[in-house]
This record gives C-alpha cells, structure tokens and sequence, in this order.
C-alpha cells in the first residue's frame, strides 16, 4: 500500500474528532483496484455518543434558535470555505467513487456548493404563516370570541443522514442543507464504500457551524446506520439507498416513530413511440450507459418500445454502444467508468446470467471489457426478446444494462409501465403532446419527463410505491426537515 493515500481516522462527535474506535478499513480506487484512502471504523457506542451530542446541540445550543437569516450567513461561510477546496475533493471524489472527471468536478463536489448555497438563501423564508381571524360564537349568553392565529414551522430535532455510494457528496449536501437551514442538528452517516469526501464536508462545516451541529461517523458494516435507526436521541431519518435496506430502516424507525424520508431504488420506464424524435430518443435511452455507469436510481432501464420500431431503435442502440469508450475516469473522451466496487460488478454479471437464463437476448455488452484486467468495468449491455415478467425487467440492476420492450399501443404501454414495484421515475417519447401529458399522468410515478426535460433541481423529488416515502427538492425540502406547528390566542 502507498504511504501517501490519505488516511482519516477520525470521527466527528460533538464538536470533537475523536479517534475510531476500531482503526481504518480500506477504501479501494474502483478504476485500479489499489488503496485510495483510509477510513475511521468506528463502534455502535459512537454511533449512540453522536446521536446524544446532536440532541444536547438541539437541546441546548443556538442553532435552532438562530434566526434563518443567521444561519443562511453560516451556511453561506462554509459553502465559500469548500468552494476553495474543490479542487483537491475532486481528486479524492474520483479516487474513491469511480467517477469520470467531469461527473466528479461538476455534478460530484461542484453540486454540494451549489445546494449549500440554495438552502442558505431558503433559510430565510418565513417560518409564520398566519391564518385568517376565526369569530366563535359564545356560549349561553356569553360574548363572542375572536381567535387569531400562526402556523409556525419548526425543526424536527435530530437528522440522520444516510447516504448512498453513487454520488455520496452530492446526495449528503441534498440532505444537509435543508436539515440545516430549517435549524436541525445532524448526524451524517457516509457510505462504507466511498466515505471520504464526506468527512471533508463536515470537517469543513464544523469549522463554521456551533459544536455538535454536525456530526460524523463512518464504519464498513450496516451496524452503525443501524444504531442510529434505533437510537431515541435521532428524530428523523433520511435515508437514500436500496429499497431492501430502506424497508429495514422504516421498520426500525416505527418502533420510535421517528419521521422517515425515503430515497429508494428505481426500475424507470422510458417509453418510446414511433412518432417520437428518435434521434434524441436514442440519446436518452445510452445515457445510463454514459452517466456514471447506470449507477443512477433515475436510470430508464426499461425500454419501452413501439413494436413498429421496436428492432430499428434497438439495432441503434447496440451499435452504438460499440462506439463507447470504456476506461480509466480521467482520460480523455471516455463515457463509461468502472462500477463502484467487486460486489457491485459481481451483481451486474449475476443478472445478466439471470437474463441468458430467463430467455432474453444479448444484442450487446454482457461481459467484461478484454482490454481492461484491472478495475471494475462492464460493458454496456442491452436486453432484447424481454418480458416485462423477467426479473431483468422488475429488479433494480444498477448498472450499465437497459432491457427492452415492445408494446403495441399506449394502453399496453402504460400497464407495463405501471407493472413495477418501483415507481420513481418515468420518460416518454412522442410527437403527440396531448398523448406525452396523457401518459404521464397515468405513470404511477414521482417524475415524469417528456421529450427530453431536462431535471428541475427547484421540483419535489421522491416515488411512489417502493421507491419511497416523502419528498424533497428546493423549498418542498423544507416541509420535510420540519414540522408544523399551530399557535393561537383569543382577544
């Protein structure tokens, strides 16, 4: 092993960075399989110590008493402070997730400034909302009562934030920046398997914020999600990742009833009509190849496909694909990275074998590319000859692989849609805007984009079904991290 991989060991309780219980575990760089870094292991008992430091900060520390206007001004300190650091985070991002450079420097590092700074500026909205005067009559000859009234928003308490390996940073600021704006304490608990940008996130907002605003811990198994889940001083989780482990997480959380925020998996349909531009179509349909390797829960993973054209587009797409490069994040023109870890690829091929089995036809992809021995690549993969009922077409894959579909009109198409456990996100192609707003209206899921539009990061994001419980996105964010509250008096 380098003797120059960084090496944090640390963990963040209450204002202190406490040495791990446990030492360090290895992270490994997914595009050469050697040690990118080291991280703090920590036990439950620091889990638990966190968790009661986040509360005494609520409890008794100024964060939530602050005006929203005060804490914007911090948040704001702390956003500039890594806005100078990005360059040596973007580095460290790509060692550890796999990202492709690009991906790392703009939507990786560069995205937590810009959700730091967005809820920084909604902290300041108004947390009383008064309600129109209520007249009660009186009572056996009494006189009448005037009642007036405010709704206030409050914070919830304590935050744990969960997050997952595809893009650690950029999901934990998502989570962090309303909890904070809203004047909630936290405890953020990265992902085992690229942990490390996160601890320079809250290293750097520690530095700004009150002690015990921000805490972090970090170990290589589910135990310390699992002590935070349970533990009475945490009074919300927000969690992103698998909907296995989300259905763990909620089962635990309701034994204290602790509010839950949900980020789960997805299995989107991207449904493509013969009247559509299949030009841009075809775009859309390669970009879970192209975008960080299909480890996306918005990836459109089922295609959806007009019989009529269903074996043109798809003949398409596998052509294209052998255009794609595949190789090491920080070269030049390559659009395929490695997958995140060996599990990960070792669960890639499984379901491609699942698939061979079920019946399904290979018309590209399905191994591992020859010229690459080192690191954890995949070639993209396209399923033709599929059904709906295959489990390539139910289960979330995560990864670099599209099944498609035929459909012979838009009822059926809308019923394959809708066939799904999942209901995150949903894409459709059509010239007919009446049938795009038609359809999406009928998809039993959180999004829905037609032709192409682009992501509203100011929009309510969250699924249906088991891709999740609430929303968040721009100020609907701020009715998560909060609860409401009714304060009336009579005159």
């Amino acid at each position: 092993m380098s003797n120059d991989v960084p090496v944090f060991d640390k963990v963040l309780i209450g204002g202190e960075w406490v040495p791990a219980a446990n030492g360090t575990y290895d992270i490994i760089n997914p595009a050469t399989e050697e040690v990118a870094g080291r991280a703090p292991e920590c036990s439950t008992e620091q889990a638990a110590a966190a968790a009661r430091a986040a509360k005494k900060a609520f409890l008794e520390g100024p964060w939530p008493r602050m005006s929203g206007g005060e804490r914007a001004a911090l948040m704001s300190q702390a956003a500039a402070k890594f806005k100078a650091e990005m360059g040596s985070l973007v580095e460290l991002t790509i060692a550890e997730t796999g990202a492709l450079a690009p991906i790392a420097e703009r939507l990786q590092v560069g995205e937590v400034v810009a959700r730091i700074e967005k809820y920084a500026e909604l902290a300041r909205e108004p947390v009383l909302e008064p309600l129109p005067p209520l007249e009660r009559p009186g009572i056996a000859g009494s006189n009448a009562t005037l009642a007036s009234g405010v709704v206030v928003r409050d914070p919830v308490g304590v935050v744990a934030c969960i997050s997952p390996f595809n893009f650690p940073l950029t999901n934990c600021a998502g989570k962090l920046g309303p909890a904070l704006a809203c004047g909630n304490t936290v405890v953020i608990k990265p992902p085992p398997l690229d942990p490390l940008g996160i601890a320079e996130l809250a290293r750097i907002l520690a530095s700004v914020l009150p002690p015990g605003v921000v805490n972090y811990v970090c170990g290589s198994g589910p135990e310390i999600g699992e002590a935070l889940t349970v533990s009475p001083d945490v009074d919300m989780i927000s969690f992103t990742g698998s909907s296995l482990v989300g259905r763990k997480i909620e089962e635990a959380a309701g034994r204290t009833l602790k509010r839950t925020l949900m980020e789960l998996g997805g299995k989107s349909a991207n449904i493509v009509f013969a009247d559509a531009n299949l030009d841009k179509a075809l775009g859309t349909a390669m970009s879970v190849w192209t975008f960080h390797s299909g480890q996306i829960c918005i990836a459109p993973t089922r295609l959806l496909v007009e019989d009529s054209i269903h074996d043109e587009f798809t003949a398409r797409m596998a052509a294209a694909a052998s255009r794609l490069k595949i190789g090491d994040p920080h070269e030049q023109g390559v659009v395929v990275g490695p997958l995140v870890s060996r599990v990960q690829r070792d669960r890639v091929e499984r379901y491609v074998r699942i698939g061979v089995e079920e019946g399904a036809k290979l018309a590209c992809g399905g191994k591992r590319p020859a010229h690459l021995p080192k690191g954890f690549y995949f070639e993209p993969t396209l399923f033709t000859g599929a059904t709906n009922e295959m489990a390539i077409a139910r289960e979330e894959i995560f990864g670099p692989v599209i099944t498609a579909i035929r459909f012979k009109d838009e009822d059926e198409a809308i019923r394959i849609a809708n066939d799904s456990e999942f209901g995150l996100y949903g894409y459709v192609w059509t010239g007919d805007t009446a049938r795009g707003l038609r359809i999406a209206r009928a998809m039993r899921t959180g999004t829905v984009q037609i032709n192409g539009s682009p992501p509203n990061p100011d929009a309510p994001f969250g699924g249906f079904k088991m891709s999740g419980i609430g929303r968040d996105g721009g100020r609907f964010a701020l009715g998560t991290y909060s609860e409401l509250k009714y304060v009336g008096w009579a005159s």
